[in-house]
């Protein structure tokens, strides 16, 4: 099994501990984003992952591929030039405070990149699944050419592709991304969504949901899925609950629909105590991803995400660091948390 995902992987400012912003003298420099820590997570359930961006060659790129590298993910199809890497500054909120994500990625090396600088039919040689993001399309109209070709491509080589949808309002409007991803959408197998997502994007919301107040409707969020797969043909869609509490307990599940059976699956739910809540829906979707390449029925699939995601809250920084024997342990039932000797 060969897995291909596509985007932006940027470096991580973030003050020490819960430090805010204006009182932080030092911040701790790491590496996340989208695709990279889908990427990151299947390469730690053994499967054979890569990551495609574009990087500058200098050596803070160069780190980059590194922090990819460590966990075994392939970067052989990075390519490299541009002058920039991204940055995203991350205040981790706590109690009734909010967490803050300031973006600082304008004229990024895959921000500035051009169709020409991959060869798609090369690196979908072999391959059985393609991911990306609603992220990625959002850096601009020369993105959404790159990922519109990446899709062709996948198809023609009968990959399978996986979309998250992550609507970012401070990278598009919600007309821009409406039209991006209507048409990449045309190409998806797989759609994942949340509570937001689906109405940002699309204009398609559960009723008598209210995601600040915590009350989610399961009905609601059946038509949501099952709106979305009549709408792209969608083979399947899953849609993560998070019901905040504050920024430090959420509840979390999440629900599958299969289209072809018209199953609707929900997960059981977490209550969780966030250590880092960047990441958490990466890592519900390498943990989809696995799950569905390894024929898990639908209702176990959605198990292992959500298990897998929420493991990934109490991991701090972007990747999820867990196995499968830990992901199958929780799923199972096993959450007491006790100390393994």
């Amino acid at each position: 099994m060969k897995v291909v995902t596509f985007g932006e992987l940027m470096v991580r400012l973030q003050p020490y501990n819960y430090e805010r912003f204006v009182q932080a003298s030092t911040l701790e420099f790491t590496f996340g984003g989208g695709e990279a820590n889908v990427a990151v997570s299947l390469a730690n359930y053994g499967v054979d992952a890569a990551f495609v961006t574009k990087l500058p060659a200098h050596a803070i790129g160069q780190c980059a591929v590194n922090s990819l590298r460590r966990y075994g993910v392939d970067t052989s199809m990075i390519v490299r030039g541009g002058d920039r890497v991204g940055i995203y500054y991350n205040e981790k909120g706590a109690s009734q405070r909010g967490s803050v994500c300031i973006y600082d990625r304008a004229n990024s090396a895959i921000q500035l990149a051009q169709p020409s600088d991959f060869d798609w039919d090369k690196i979908f040689e072999g391959v059985d699944w393609f991911h990306f993001t609603g992220i990625t399309p959002a850096l601009g109209e020369n993105v959404v050419e790159i990922c519109r070709q990446a899709c062709k491509a996948a198809k023609a080589h009968g990959v399978k592709i996986s979309c998250d949808l992550n609507y970012r309002g401070k990278l598009w409007t919600r007309e821009q991304a409406r039209a991006a991803m209507t048409d990449l959408c045309q190409y998806v197998d797989v759609c994942i969504s949340n509570e937001e997502d689906a109405k940002d994007v699309f204009g398609i919301e559960a009723e008598a949901t209210d995601i600040y107040g915590g009350t989610l409707n399961h009905e609601g969020y059946k038509s949501v899925a099952k709106q979305l797969a009549d709408k792209f043909h969608f083979e399947k869609v899953a849609i993560t609950l998070r019901e905040s509490h504050s920024a430090s307990d959420n509840g979390w599940s999440a629900m599958l629909y299969d289209a072809a059976t018209g199953e609707y699956c929900f997960s059981k739910k977490y209550e969780l105590r966030i250590i880092d809540r960047v990441g958490g829906g990466d890592s519900f979707g390498g943990g989809l991803i696995y799950a569905l390449l390894n024929g898990k029925s639908t209702q176990d699939a959605v198990e292992f995400a959500v298990a897998a995601s929420a493991l990934k809250h109490s991991i701090e920084g972007d990747y999820n660091m867990v196995s499968v024997s830990e992901v199958e342990k929780l799923a199972g039932g096993d959450g007491s948390g006790r100390i393994q000797r």
